[in-house]
């Protein structure tokens, strides 16, 4: 069940978090059988309603995950109260208890009370979703008066004397209609399997999760009245595309016509598809964006952004949150950890031969808060109506690559430790060189990454430093 965080700030929303397992949906919401949603007066009491009264959430699915954990962290300190919901499959509880550590020291900075974070530990895919989204809504009884003419209503009224004393009068009937009112103002979806390799020796896995999975929840949040939706897209949904040796814009990959203004004020007309996608990762997200684009086209209440992320690398500057998968990482910067501290004795430089400056894999490396504040971005632009279109595509990165080696040597320089790597061939489902244009978020979400390579390092580097080796006394360093 339950049990309160405590942070040492009032609040007026407490946060809480749930000790129970997964799928036990009659703990997570049990009936009230003393109380009739259609029959008591006005306003039908929600028995879950931790917050009290009406307060608004937005829901994080996935959300102690990597880029989960940091934008639900950035969600709280833009004074939004959020409902995390995560199955823990790769990430852990203690997750929760950094988050509110460091949210708690914000507010207390700020004299100001924290909003109100819930968590259930529950696969997004789990019947039990639709018990959670009910008690996260609240109900309204709407009495409407009804005159109804009795002379229509009984066609063989006419039949009846006058002098009867039956009133033939027009008569007045209350009918009673009970409204729902989802209190989740928004999700943020990043529920999605998300390795290159393991999803071409898993396919199924992938398109169960990542397709399937998105259907079926779409359809509940649709049920429910929830219609602003951010999906955490990929830049794997350019393809072969990404080779192109110059940034990646969004045009490049649409689910409709679409007509732009290219670099030289022409006017050019994109057609739905892309070319070459190179693992069923990439298709996963691709198709997940095309549902999306469809949904959004045929019911236009819909306000759907689609954030497609380059590379995200570094932690939280505090050095408690950062990148921790229960299962193998497959990502850089958390494999180079694994050999900083010993776990992995080297690191695989996947292709040296790619046609870049030194050979290696040119990535956009964003910082993951800069990353996850792009979300907060997004949220506030569609939330405002700033973004037009019900479905909308954003690159989100920093426009700037770097190679492998360059990644490599920052971290090298910044722990002051040799990190030993092995050249192997390249790994299938890569591409040589993956860079953002970036103009579309800037001009639209007003948001700009701002961390370096650097920072990046510097971050990762208070993550993880705690958890190496001493150094050997001929070496210098931590």
């Amino acid at each position: 069940m339950e049990a309160p965080l405590n942070f040492g700030t009032p609040s007026p929303s407490p946060s809480t978090f749930s000790l129970s397992p997964p799928d036990l949906c009659d703990d997570i919401n049990t009936p009230d059988t003393q109380r009739s949603l259609l029959f008591d007066d006005d306003v039908a009491e929600d028995p879950l309603d931790i917050a009290g009264g009406n307060s608004r959430f937005i829901m994080v699915v996935g959300g102690l995950g990597y880029i989960g954990s940091h934008t639900v962290l950035e969600l709280l300190k833009a004074n939004y109260n959020v409902l995390v919901i995560d199955d823990l499959s790769n990430s852990y509880e203690s997750v929760l208890h950094r988050i509110t550590t460091l949210a708690s020291e914000h507010f207390i900075v700020q004299g100001r009370p924290m909003p109100a974070l819930h968590f259930r530990q529950l696969d997004y895919r789990s019947p039990c979703m639709r018990s959670i989204l009910a008690s996260y809504s609240s109900y309204t009884v709407d009495n409407r008066v009804n005159r109804v003419d009795k002379m229509r209503s009984y066609p063989y009224s006419t039949l009846t004397r006058n002098d009867s004393g039956i009133d033939m009068e027009v008569d007045d009937q209350q009918e009673r209609t009970l409204t729902r009112q989802s209190r989740i103002s928004g999700v943020i979806h990043f529920a999605a399997y998300k390795s290159v390799e393991e999803s071409i020796r898993m396919p199924l896995k992938y398109y169960s999760n990542n397709v399937c999975g998105l259907v079926d929840f779409l359809s509940l949040l649709e049920e429910f009245g929830i219609k602003n939706f951010v999906f955490s897209s990929s830049a794997t949904v350019y393809g072969e595309g990404a080779n192109c040796g110059v940034p990646l814009r969004e045009e490049l990959c649409v689910h409709h016509h679409e007509s732009f203004m290219d670099e030289d004020g022409t006017e050019r007309h994109a057609i739905p598809g892309v070319l070459g996608l190179t693992s069923p990762y990439g298709r996963s997200k691709f198709m997940c964006e095309s549902i999306l684009a469809d949904i959004a086209r045929s019911d236009p209440s819909w306000k759907i952004t689609a954030l497609r992320y380059f590379n995200p690398v570094g932690c939280h500057e505090s050095g408690i949150l950062g990148e921790d998968p229960r299962q193998k990482p497959s990502n850089l910067i958390p494999v180079i950890a694994t050999v900083l501290t010993g776990t992995k004795p080297h690191l695989d430089i996947f292709g040296t031969d790619w046609n870049t400056p030194d050979g290696t894999a040119v990535r956009d490396f964003i910082h993951v808060v800069d990353l996850a504040r792009g979300h907060i971005a997004a949220l506030a632009a569609s939330i405002s109506g700033k973004i037009q279109a019900p479905f909308r595509t954003y690159n989100l990165g920093t426009g700037r690559g770097h190679t492998v080696r360059e990644v490599l040597s920052t971290l090298e320089e910044t722990s002051q430790r040799q990190i030993p790597a092995r050249e192997v061939g390249r790994r299938a489902g890569d591409v040589g060189f993956c860079v953002a244009e970036v103009k579309r978020a800037e001009a639209e979400l007003a948001w700009k990454a701002e961390k370096s390579l650097k920072d990046c390092s510097i971050d990762v580097w208070n993550f993880t430093k705690g958890r190496c080796p001493p150094q050997m006394p001929e070496k210098s360093g931590c």
